[in-house]
């Protein structure tokens, strides 16, 4: 009798699509040329599948930190660690997406190509790339508009584009930079509603630039308050908010009580 052949072992499962990253950013500092100093020993440690709003004075690193941690700039000096790694899945799945003020659309593509660019990129085949994308669009409520162009969508529309676009991965961590700081008001609390349901669904680490003190303790459960540059931890606050939100929430005294801690804080920030 021949002998037994090896065991074959079981493949890992796919990738849920659930989940985050831990980021700890350890004395992390970052001059600019001609000896501006915007970061100076930032250390911070975001807990994976968490929401934090990033919110502070103009100018004082909330962006410079934000690209750091996305990889499109280096630090001067400190660390920057991911667990687990970020590395790219079995499937579609991204290790980040960063979405940015403007939503940066090829005008020459539908709104439903926009949104399977980044699965275009890597090579995903068209039928499946198109699925994921329409499923997202139907998320951020745009999926009456897959055939329409940039030039035909309001401001609003676009930045849902672009979201979807940046979800459709399904991505570890997700980076925003003040993204709907240009809408007007109805449409920017719509979209936090879209983007906190998302959050919770994906269980992504979410990392939130933001000049609005209500935007950040309506969407994050964690907001760090920074000084002016170079950016120091002014406060780092778990927000005493239920974890079900609604637009009744932005009524209730709770609520006023946090944006006023955060206020204080930024104030504090600003006198340094």
């Amino acid at each position: 009798m021949a002998p037994p052949g090896p065991v074959p072992s079981t493949p890992p499962p796919l990738d849920d699509g659930k989940g985050g990253v831990r980021v700890q950013v350890a004395n992390l500092r970052r001059t600019f040329p001609g000896g501006v100093s915007v970061l100076d020993g930032m250390t911070l440690d975001i807990a994976a599948g968490s929401f934090v709003a990033l919110v502070g004075p103009s100018g004082c690193g909330k962006s410079t930190l934000l690209r750091l941690v996305a990889g499109l700039d280096q630090p001067d000096a400190g660390t920057l660690s991911f667990s687990p790694a970020l590395e790219r899945t079995r499937d579609t799945r991204a290790p980040i997406a960063y979405v940015f003020q403007d939503a940066h659309l090829l005008p020459w593509r539908s709104v439903l190509d926009n949104a399977a660019l980044p699965l275009e990129l890597t090579g995903v085949p068209a039928t499946e790339r198109r699925e994921a994308a329409r499923a997202m669009l139907e998320h951020v409520g745009l999926g009456d508009a897959t055939s329409r162009y940039p030039a035909e969508l309001s401001g609003g529309m676009r930045m849902r584009v672009s979201l979807a676009r940046a979800l459709v991965t399904r991505p570890r961590l997700l980076l925003l930079d003040e993204p709907f700081a240009a809408l007007d008001e109805l449409t920017r609390n719509r979209l936090d509603d879209q983007l906190r349901v998302l959050w919770r669904e994906l269980g992504m680490t979410v990392l939130f630039v933001t000049h609005s003190l209500s935007e950040a303790a309506y969407l994050a459960e964690r907001a760090v308050v920074l000084s002016r540059r170079p950016a120091r931890v002014m406060l780092d606050h778990r927000l005493a908010l239920p974890v079900e939100r609604s637009a009744a929430l932005r009524a209730e005294p709770d609520f006023a009580r946090e944006i006023g801690l955060l206020h204080r804080a930024l104030e504090r920030g600003e006198s340094l």
